[in-house]
């Protein structure tokens, strides 16, 4: 497995005059990964969903980094009708995106569905990142170094995939879903640089993840459970600022490769990127065309036309 030796936050080089866009800005991981950029130098889109805590996230960064150039703009992925809204008022703003951070996420919570008919985790992880990501690929396309990096999961291999059933009828398990949902991750960031090198475009998609990450995405977990998994999870969880090293080394490195999981490496050693081969079902081609095809009916957007094989 190949890696970045070495490679830290500390390393992060000045990032002035590019802009990202960070999804889930306002807690966990988004938090972490805006901090580290903006310390650079680098413009950060703070995309939220609930702006007011958004805003006071920016005001406690703001704090510590009084120059730093942050913006708070209301995105619910779980909600199609937000994404185009969001992308709407962005077009009319910006000119350009040099990184996309498809980073915000929710997990383990109870079966629901989506405006538009899709099992939450799925509709939110996976399908508004993917109408996101289409809706911006233009102003990406003249970025300087354009990048989009998607955040999935070492558990993605665990998910099961049924494009006959999205909106979970059949079955549910909320650790189910949320795999499966890194699993479209994956594939669709693996899909996407496929057709992104197709047709010669400027812009790279990545996988990232953080691994085990002192996150709250166990929020919606009964409070037993809770509490158990901190009793024997929390040993395991690498503190945000370390478990960032994988987006931030994706969202700034010119070389960092695709086509790999860029993870943080062993446990209970200090993080660096490290590059794993995807396996398992991520590596059917046909089912990431399957899935893009379904994301490109339920979204109405059509980012890339499909590779020849």
């Amino acid at each position: 497995m190949d890696s970045a030796p070495g490679w830290t936050v500390a390393d992060l080089t000045d990032q002035s005059g590019r802009t990202f866009i960070v999804t889930g800005a306002s807690s966990g991981l988004g938090v972490a990964i805006t901090r580290h950029l903006a310390a650079r130098h680098g413009r950060v889109v703070m995309a939220v969903r609930d702006t007011a805590k958004g805003a006071r996230v920016r005001a406690e960064l703001l704090r510590d980094q009084p120059r730093a150039d942050l913006v708070v703009r209301r995105l619910d992925l779980l909600d199609l009708d937000s994404v185009h809204a969001f992308a709407d008022d962005l077009g009319r703003e910006v000119d350009l995106v040099d990184a996309l951070v498809n980073n915000a996420g929710i997990g383990t919570v109870p079966r629901r569905l989506s405006p538009q008919g899709v099992e939450s985790q799925l509709a939110t992880n996976h399908l508004g990142h993917f109408a996101l990501t289409g809706r911006l690929l233009p102003a990406l396309t003249v970025g300087r170094e354009p990048v989009v990096v998607t955040v999935a999961s070492g558990l993605y291999p665990l998910g099961r995939l049924d494009l006959t059933d999205l909106a979970a009828e059949r079955r549910y398990s909320a650790a189910g879903a949320y795999a499966t949902s890194k699993l479209a991750n994956v594939l669709f960031g693996w899909e996407l640089d496929r057709r992104l090198r197709a047709v010669g475009s400027p812009v790279r998609s990545l996988l990232t993840h953080p691994g085990m990450t002192r996150t709250d995405l166990s929020r919606d977990l009964p409070s037993f459970a809770r509490r158990v998994e901190t009793v024997v999870m929390g040993p395991l969880r690498r503190p945000l600022d370390e478990a960032a090293a994988p987006m931030l080394f994706a969202a700034t490195v010119p070389t960092a490769p695709t086509g790999r999981h860029i993870g943080p490496g062993r446990l209970f050693r200090r993080a660096e990127p490290t590059f794993a081969p995807l396996r398992g079902t991520a590596t059917d081609r046909q089912l990431a065309a399957d899935l893009w095809a379904r994301s490109e009916e339920l979204t109405g957007v059509r980012p890339l036309p499909a590779p020849l094989r």
